[in-house]
């Protein structure tokens, strides 16, 4: 896919003034992509986009809460008016309840949040970058999903994934499926759509327990964003390959 770009590739990464957001936005840089870095905070975006610069990379920065249609909406003309289309959509942004969280206990409003940035936002900016995405000659979508979003996984003997999450985990799941549907929707209009499952990384989101590093995290949506074009879609995968669902 990098060999007939003759243009420089521009993507958008949400969620990436920090973690494993930012070191995908970093690794797509060094590629000589110019990378939107999506956040909520402008100023720590802004703060991201210095940080990429410095280390040579075409970053700017975009303001961008998932949550909000305004917001969302002014993203995609930002975006429109730098470059024209879009390339490659990462969507990384994420929240998690606490954990462990028992379905049983768990407050409501809470939930709601968690759906609200971990899947809605996930619709709402990919179908706002749609129309640039179709402008793409090698289009792609690549959703930040997790391991504990797949049951086979979660319902496999033994398994261990750190204590019951009835918020986070299940949107995961949701993710899962919509991403499916994209898939099937978008089939042979070129635009690829997968997810990605980083890994036990260390981030503020799980209070820096993980066992890898935010770099190794960024590795997988970094490969599902170079895809050729004949490369899969409607999958979840790791660093080995599939993830059962």
């Amino acid at each position: 896919m990098l060999g007939v770009m003759s243009e420089k590739t521009t993507a958008l990464v949400t969620g990436a003034n920090k973690g494993i957001g930012y070191e995908i936005a970093a690794a797509l840089g060094t590629l000589g992509w110019s990378v939107g870095v999506g956040a909520r905070d402008e100023r720590r975006g802004a703060d991201a986009v210095a940080k990429l610069r410095a280390a040579g990379a075409d970053a700017f920065v975009v303001p961008l809460d998932v949550t909000d249609d305004g917001s969302v909406a002014d993203a995609a003309r930002l975006v429109e008016e730098r470059a024209g289309r879009l390339d490659v959509l990462v969507n990384n942004a994420g929240t998690a309840a606490g954990w462990p969280d028992a379905p049983t206990s768990m407050d409501l409003d809470t939930v709601r949040r968690v759906v609200e940035t971990n899947v809605f936002g996930a619709i709402r900016v990919t179908n706002a970058m749609l129309p640039l995405l179709r402008r793409s000659a090698h289009p792609r979508v690549v959703n930040q999903s997790s391991h504990v979003g797949s049951l086979t996984l979660q319902t496999a003997p033994g398994a261990d994934f750190g204590g019951i999450s009835g918020g986070y985990a299940p949107t995961k799941t949701y993710l899962n499926a919509v991403t499916v549907q994209y898939a099937k929707e978008l089939a042979g209009t070129g635009i690829l759509v997968n997810n990605a499952c980083p890994g036990y990384v260390a981030t503020d989101l799980n209070g820096f327990s993980g066992t890898s590093t935010p770099t190794q995290g960024a590795a997988i949506a970094v490969r599902l964003a170079t895809l050729p074009d004949d490369g899969p879609t409607g999958g979840l995968f790791d660093d080995e390959g599939v993830v059962p669902w």
